[in-house]
């Protein structure tokens, strides 16, 4: 609510909601946006305009055009509650999630706000059935859950080099299970077949090597194993 807030005291000089309005959509074209979103925020506060749920879904747009999710994730719920019938709803449900992904750290860290985009874009999908941004909500799903699984095998390789090898295993196999073609199912199988060559388990080595041979075979990982397995 901060955010919605703040820049009322600095727009005092508009005589008028329709002034401010005017001013704000000039400043959103002109892509000013920090400027624009004070002024929508103005707007929405005083709540004495037919252009309240306009205005804050601007300022929400204004928050996410330069990259300030957290704000725009606020504004965007903001809406979701207080103008639940609106025709606008699907887009605010929308962004939330967006600015959710968004928030999210990279694959190595904490992925919380991954698993609560995944879970925002499921309720898009399950609230809107018929949106045209159907599709692109389940790509940005295939795009969080791919972080998920490269969160996997970070974890696995870091086991790996602490030698804690029946932890990097299952991690490697949490990857593999899924039958993805991708860098984490390679490496996994890659550090798999390692792992279990140091473990003197060659049988299983073998099958770690044989399914990245098939899968990857001009990898630089396939072609570093083959000479263990003539």
């Amino acid at each position: 609510m901060t955010a919605l807030l703040a820049g009322c005291a600095r727009n005092a000089g508009f005589q008028s909601s329709a002034e401010k309005l005017a001013k704000a959509d000039e400043l959103f074209a002109a892509k000013k946006y920090a400027r624009a979103a004070e002024l929508y925020g103005d707007i929405y506060f005083e709540r004495s305009s037919a252009n309240t749920a306009y205005a804050l879904m601007r300022q929400a747009d204004s928050y996410f055009a330069i990259n300030r999710f957290a704000d725009a994730r606020a504004a965007y719920e903001e809406f979701t509650n207080t103008f639940p019938k609106h025709e606008d709803v699907s887009t605010a449900f929308f962004q939330t999630a967006r600015c959710m992904l968004e928030e999210s750290l990279p694959a190595q860290y904490d992925q919380s706000e991954t698993v609560a985009a995944i879970a925002a874009f499921r309720k898009f999908i399950e609230k809107f059935p018929s949106d045209d941004r159907y599709q692109q909500a389940i790509e940005y799903i295939r795009t969080a859950q791919n972080k998920l699984i490269e969160k996997r095998y970070q974890n696995g390789y870091i086991s790996f080099k602490m030698k804690d090898y029946s932890a990097a295993l299952m991690y490697f196999k949490e990857v593999t299970d899924l039958g993805n073609t991708n860098r984490a199912d390679r490496m996994s199988l890659y550090y798999s077949t390692i792992i279990s060559r140091r473990q003197k388990n060659m049988e299983a080595a073998r099958t770690f090597y044989q399914t990245l041979a098939e899968k990857y075979p001009d990898s630089r990982e396939a072609k570093k194993l083959s000479k263990h397995f003539k």
